[in-house]
């Protein structure tokens, strides 16, 4: 597995409250063992973990992302995590971190996991770098799910199929799902949330084109032909799934 490896970048992109924070600490507890060293730079620490040396980050009392993790170098951890790259020096340190075998978990803000590569690059990371540390982006998006007590099955019409960019002979006959609305959701039709994401694994034709400079355009239609299933396409399984509605996905994605 990407999060498993000794050494390199592993990101995980979206707007603020889709759930980047959750997806790096669930990654953590997986590969929290007795015999590794996880070190955090978080603003603020939303989660207290045993077994991680978590540091919350005050800029006002001198501690920055850049200070914290220059400390943390210097106590060679196996893993880092990052709360957020914000600037040219955090992402500095973090590609330094991965070159001398350390494995880094962050997050950045970007629409989608391609456009994550180009938002490095422009904070001025040099591409042959980042090409030789990312390991693979993480986009997700969360949707509200349709409430499974008053839930309902219907024929999605012509115009709800070019909205999504699919054919009928696409969704074979299943159906779509609608809340009507009743007292365990307030009358919304949903209740809870799940998560859409699409997974941006690096390979030697996207690292090629990171060294080119590449736009995120075509690292994404690459990353496609290469299998990755983009925000949209799983926002659409998850409708024929019944988990959401066609306006929760076209909204998100």
């Amino acid at each position: 597995m990407d999060i498993e490896k000794p050494n390199g970048i592993f990101i995980v992109t979206g707007p603020t409250g889709s759930g980047k924070t959750t997806t790096l600490y669930s990654v953590l507890r997986r590969i929290n063992t007795i015999d590794s060293k996880l070190l955090t730079a978080e603003e603020p620490v939303e989660y207290n973990v045993d077994g991680i040396v978590q540091v919350p980050i005050d800029a006002r009392a001198g501690n920055t992302f850049a200070k914290v993790l220059r400390a943390f170098l210097r106590q060679d951890p196996d893993i880092m995590m990052i709360g957020e790259i914000r600037d040219l020096e955090t992402a500095e340190i973090a590609v330094q971190a991965a070159l001398t075998g350390h494995f880094v978990f962050s997050t950045l803000h970007t629409n989608d996991a391609a456009g994550a590569v180009m938002r490095l690059v422009d904070m001025n990371v040099a591409p042959y770098l980042l090409s030789s540390t990312l390991e693979a982006v993480l986009g997700q998006r969360l949707v509200r799910t349709v409430c499974r007590e008053c839930k309902q099955a219907y024929e999605p019409d012509d115009e709800q199929l070019d909205r999504l960019e699919m054919t009928r002979e696409q969704i074979g006959g299943r159906p779509f799902y609608f809340g009507r609305g009743c007292k365990t959701c307030n009358g919304t039709g949903y209740k809870g949330r799940k998560g859409v994401f699409e997974y941006l694994r690096m390979s030697n034709p996207l690292r090629e084109l990171i060294n080119n400079r590449a736009p995120t355009l075509v690292i994404r239609e690459k990353a496609r032909e290469l299998g990755m299933r983009t925000m949209r396409e799983d926002g659409i399984r998850s409708i024929l799934d019944g988990y959401t509605t066609v306006d929760e996905v076209l909204r998100y994605t």
